[in-house]
């Protein structure tokens, strides 16, 4: 029997005695003009309220730290799942210094693989795996909770008074949502969060140098952390144009275009110098070849539109998150489909419009779309799409709709009064509204992390949500054998077949299963 799961571009190995199946592939904030003041607070003095205002934030930062380790804390007990197999524990490629130098003429994703090398010979066994990835989430909350500041109070998304407020809760929900389990918990997930942190490492020390903190190390610091992010996952392809989206949409001074050309130089000589790589890499030539033959352009652009709407989905109602969705392959329109696709072109055009009127809109949509392109588009996947594919995209999303909960809230309480304690009152209330979300999404998560207790328990739980799809019933039944519950094992390993009846690693599971 086999297990399945798979590094991208590693070709076929012989067979083993046991198989999964697997995919193929995987602080200072610049408000500047836009300070204003609660006009309900006669008498304060401005500069006292901003110094009150920064003195409260310096907690916000532990907020986000204590809740990050609360949610995540029975995320401990998670065992190794899926690709974790093909990727770490039966790759020797990983498993030692010397084989990781070895191998790294023809590797991809070496500073990913250079991650799980650490972690491999640390001696802290699976432990250490889980605690780096809580701490790569950790520092991409800290990260996002820094940027949003910025965009908040830069576009006069909300009053001066409730940047800090709203930054903390769209924080919270990158933190806590529990679409970003399969990034966290799922070890190999490492491949999104770790991306992500030094993506946002770029971004951020893009805009400190733009901002004149220290240029010329932010100018050179920049495309550095995006060199790393390409060797951890090549979606971060999409920095250069995320950072033209931060020029349109955030930047109050923004430069003639020459100018921010010119700053942002090297990044596109990187990613020029990435794009010829993956043409020219062995790994990815194989990897593209089998990519382009899955399905045709046609089929796959229909495919994917009903992909991101999944995706669009589990954001809004993560109530079946699945580690293995099965989302079918689409060769013709349908009504649904036709549905889909008007819906999600008018979000793409509600973010355009709004680039002049409302910036912070169009960031978070247009951001969200921007991270889908290189998953969701043109290339064809052998999995249509996969949660962890939001990690860095949800954050759009969050960032949009608490700016649209705080003012709905605020407009809500506006009834109250004015004065110091209506000004309390409404405060207070406005802060009981937002935390019911993060509480409800942490539980959430909390949850969610018990479903990687066991190799049994996740594919259980996903067989319940992908009845239909034999590699969820030949994982579970792999996971039965490894816990010799040999019956059940032939049961799950017989629905695959049922399913489908050319599922060659079901039919060689069940065969060597016979053999026992």
């Amino acid at each position: 029997m086999h297990r399945g799961g798979g590094e991208p571009g590693r070709p076929p190995r012989a067979a083993r005695p046991a198989q999964r199946a697997g995919p193929l592939v995987d602080r200072r904030v610049h408000v500047g003009p836009c300070l204003r003041f609660h006009p309900g607070l006669p008498g304060r003095n401005p500069r006292a309220m901003i110094g009150e205002r920064l003195r409260g934030n310096k907690a916000h930062p532990f907020i986000l730290l204590g809740a990050v380790g609360l949610a995540y804390l029975n995320a401990f007990a998670g065992a190794f799942q899926f690709d974790d197999y093909n990727v770490i524990v039966e790759a020797q490629a990983v498993q030692s210094w010397a084989s990781w130098w070895h191998d790294l003429s023809q590797s991809i994703r070496p500073l990913l693989k250079a991650s799980y090398t650490l972690n491999w010979t640390s001696g802290a066994g699976l432990f250490g795996f889980h605690l780096v990835n809580l701490l790569v989430h950790a520092g991409n909350v800290l990260l996002v909770y820094t940027l949003s500041r910025r965009i908040l109070a830069n576009t006069e998304a909300v009053r001066a008074d409730l940047v800090a407020g709203a930054s903390l809760l769209t924080s919270l929900l990158f933190a806590l949502h529990p679409v970003q389990t399969e990034a966290v918990t799922y070890v190999s997930g490492r491949s999104a969060s770790l991306m992500t942190l030094f993506y946002l490492a770029s971004l951020l020390t893009y805009v400190r140098g733009c901002e004149g903190q220290q240029s010329w190390r932010m100018a050179s610091l920049s495309p550095f952390f995006f060199l790393c992010a390409l060797a951890v996952k090549e979606t971060a392809v999409t920095l250069p144009a995320a950072l033209l989206l931060w020029e349109l949409t955030v930047r109050t001074d923004r430069a003639s275009w020459g100018t921010i050309l010119r700053r942002q130089a090297a990044h596109w000589l990187l990613l020029i110098a990435a794009l010829g790589l993956l043409l020219l890499h062995p790994r990815y030539e194989w990897l593209l070849g089998v990519s382009l033959g899955a399905r045709s352009l046609g089929d796959n652009l229909l495919t994917q539109i009903h992909g991101i709407a999944y995706l669009l989905s589990q954001v809004l109602w993560p109530n079946q998150l699945n580690i293995d969705p099965d989302l079918p392959v689409i060769t013709s329109w349908t009504s649904g489909l036709t549905a889909e696709a008007i819906g999600l072109a008018l979000l793409a055009a509600l973010g355009l419009v709004n680039l002049p009127r409302r910036p912070w809109l169009a960031f978070g949509i247009l951001w969200f779309m921007l991270q889908l392109l290189p998953t969701n588009s043109v290339l064809p996947r052998l999995d249509v799409a996969n949660d962890r594919q939001l990690y860095l995209a949800g954050w759009g999303l969050f960032l949009g709709g608490v700016v649209a909960l705080v003012k709905l809230l605020a407009r809500g309480l506006a009834s109250v009064g004015e004065g110091y304690g209506s000004y309390f009152i409404r405060r207070v209330g406005l802060t009981a509204a937002a935390l019911l979300l993060p509480l409800l999404l942490g539980w959430m998560t909390i949850e969610r992390n018990a479903d990687y207790r066991t190799e049994i328990a996740l594919w259980e739980q996903t067989v319940s949500l992908s009845p239909n799809k034999p590699r969820a019933w030949n994982n579970l039944g792999y996971a039965y054998f490894l816990a010799g519950r040999q019956t059940e094992a032939r049961e799950a390993y017989q629905t695959a077949l049922r399913l489908d009846p050319r599922f060659a690693l079901a039919d060689n599971n069940l065969a060597l299963l016979t053999l026992q």
